[in-house]
């Protein structure tokens, strides 16, 4: 199979965002290096300017967009994250941006998309009933969709995190990315396979609605029920007519590991006490997975700290060794 999204896309990508985004740093951990043997390095990704990874896709999908396009407006179903991102990068083009967002959806990460102007709509309890009235939107109003993974423009945006790792640690041997659609492990994938094809990708994500692991299970998309986890940044299906992300992981991924919420709240807690990194829960999996034994590596390994936009209150609980109400749900 062809990829999708080849490395001159992700190249290209770099080029139109460079003054969008932030280099993320890539630091050295010694407390997992030391546990794991070998150098184990943290691409601190949450200090991206809007808090996670997707502001590189949508910085890049908006660039992308003709000025007729641009004018009518965007819209996208989020999980929070990539809503954050498209309203930022929405506003500094001077444009309309609709998000729509599930109940599921924390109130931390709604509050700060208003915060950016963006116009949102909390719209039934899954991502698959935020994308229903996304469709509406596009019909009715005429808007243009830039949906949170499935898009070229979105995985290429994605893809320049990959760049960036293998300029950093160009001896890795495998990276730990967070997983949900597929976007930003198709992405980080096409680009570190692209400069470095022995490099191992290991997509991370959580036990409680896995969607593109059930989807990879069964060798097509399938709709997987939408629960409460930490890691609510990756929650949500992977669209039953994927058309880019699940071929792409299915290539490109060398493993996917699932987590308990135990499992993610211990990621949560190391990223505080050690590294001293507040961290999101779908940010932490990566370490989580290293902590928890699920993942065996031999040589130097990039973890990928994809988000920080944690409600702080939840994140006190958890460092305090509190019950979050979700780590015995899996």
């Amino acid at each position: 199979m062809t990829r999708a999204i080849a490395l001159a896309d992700i190249r290209a990508a770099r080029e139109r965002i460079a003054n969008k985004i932030e280099r993320t740093p890539t630091v050295l951990s010694q407390s997992l290096s030391d546990r794991a043997g070998h150098p184990v390095h943290l691409k601190l990704e949450h200090h991206q300017t809007t808090g996670a990874f997707k502001l590189r896709g949508a910085s890049n999908a908006i660039a992308a967009l003709s000025p007729e396009e641009k004018s009518r407006g965007v819209v996208a179903a989020s999980t929070g994250n990539h809503g954050r991102a498209l309203a930022h990068a929405a506003k500094l083009e001077g444009m309309r941006a609709v998000i729509c967002m599930s109940k599921l959806v924390p109130k931390n990460k709604l509050d700060a998309i208003r915060r950016l102007g963006a116009d949102v709509r909390v719209v039934g309890d899954s991502q698959d009933d935020a994308q229903h009235d996304v469709d509406r939107l596009v019909a009715e109003e005429g808007l243009v969709m830039l949906p949170p993974f499935d898009h070229p423009d979105i995985v290429a945006g994605q893809g320049t995190l990959g760049l960036e790792i293998m300029e950093q640690v160009p001896n890795a041997a495998c990276v730990l990315v967070p997983l949900s659609g597929g976007g930003l492990a198709a992405g980080v994938a096409a680009a570190v396979k692209g400069v470095s094809p022995g490099t191992k990708i290991i997509g991370i994500s959580m036990a409680r609605g896995a969607a593109m692991k059930a989807s990879l299970d069964a060798g097509r998309p399938v709709q997987v029920e939408e629960l409460p986890t930490l890691a609510d940044s990756l929650g949500g299906g992977i669209g039953l007519d994927n058309r880019l992300t699940f071929a792409m992981c299915r290539e490109l991924l060398d493993d996917v590991i699932l987590l308990s919420e135990d499992e993610i709240a211990g990621g949560i807690r190391h990223a505080y006490e050690q590294e001293r990194e507040i961290v999101e829960g779908a940010g932490a999996v990566a370490i989580g997975a290293l902590l928890a034994g699920k993942v065996k590596t031999s040589g130097p390994t990039v973890l990928i700290l994809s988000g920080r936009n944690i409600d702080m209150s939840l994140h006190r609980r958890i460092v305090c060794g509190e019950s979050s109400g979700r780590e015995r749900a899996a």
